[in-house]
């Protein structure tokens, strides 16, 4: 935390004495909610929910970001790390299926120690890792045998793409060798009696507004890398909110059309793939997105 280097920006801030990076965060923990969440894919959130915990501040900060309040606001509430193993456990007494941790990246260290301390005091569901894709392996590693399921998301093909939404041209890369790493720690998906995943990866894809082709360069490598080692989840949720910027970036001032999506479902049926959450629906909603109002902080 004196020079950062967790995340690929590699930014060096010395968030120990108060700087922040790219991710605008310090050293001290920070999160804007933490509670039952029911919008994850069916073998994460179930019927009982998911102990969703929203991390402050973000290492990649899109232009379009759908929790925008939460990654460039800096909604939170500063905690130490054995508030943050209370809540955890708290989250497990409510029924959560599994501790989730969302935008986590730029505090692996802490998250590491509050794991450790939560699973000494009877933490026993399993820990989701909830990320934007944007990661450094090594850093993943310090997370062996504390993260049970990987959700990653893999975002951009294009390092033209990554450079103009979230200005991170190096993103296709680094989300390449953080899903192998993610697939590498969890091996084969496991669920429980009640279809709950207890171990494995799913990679996310946000269909963007005019990017079916590299969504579907993405879903190409997955499935030709990784085949049944790992589930997909290709959303058409994504919402053009108040905060993007119309004028710079127009193209994404729009919803993606049905047409659109079900070209991309029809391709990753066409390739084979069969390990595959998919939304159907008027999923392209606010309502979608959680108000951060410090419930459970």
């Amino acid at each position: 935390m004196a020079e950062c280097r967790i995340c690929p920006r590699n930014c060096g801030a010395d968030r120990k004495r108060n700087k922040t990076g790219v991710c605008r965060e310090t050293d001290r923990l920070r999160i804007a909610r933490a509670a039952l969440h029911m919008w994850e894919e069916p073998c994460i959130s179930g019927k009982e929910g998911s102990g969703t915990v929203f991390f402050t501040g973000c290492n990649l900060r899109c232009v379009y970001c759908q929790n925008y309040e939460l990654s460039q606001s800096r909604t939170g509430k500063e905690i130490t790390e054995s508030r943050l193993a209370e809540i955890f456990l708290e989250l497990q007494d409510k029924g959560a299926n599994n501790i989730n941790l969302v935008t986590p990246t730029h505090f692996v260290p802490q998250i590491v120690r509050a794991l450790q301390s939560a699973k000494s005091q009877g933490l026993c569901i399993p820990t989701v890792y909830n990320s934007s894709g944007y990661e450094c392996a090594d850093s993943l590693k310090r997370l062996e045998g504390l993260a049970d399921i990987y959700l990653p998301d893999f975002k951009y093909w294009n390092s033209e793409t990554a450079g103009r939404y979230s200005s991170a041209a190096d993103y296709p890369v680094f989300a390449r060798k953080a899903v192998e790493e993610m697939v590498r720690q969890t091996g084969t998906p496991a669920f429980d009696e009640k279809g709950m995943m207890t171990k494995g990866v799913i990679v996310r894809h946000l269909l963007l507004p005019g990017k079916l082709s590299e969504a579907k360069e993405i879903v190409k490598y997955l499935y030709g890398t990784y085949g049944g080692r790992i589930y997909m989840s290709l959303m058409n949720q994504y919402t053009p909110l108040a905060t993007l910027d119309r004028q710079q970036f127009p193209e994404l001032a729009r919803r993606v059309t049905k047409r659109e999506y079900e070209k991309l479902i029809n391709y990753a049926i066409e390739l084979g793939v069969e390990h595959a959450f998919i939304q159907e629906g008027e999923t392209a909603e606010e309502s979608f997105i959680p108000d951060f109002t410090l419930d459970g902080v």
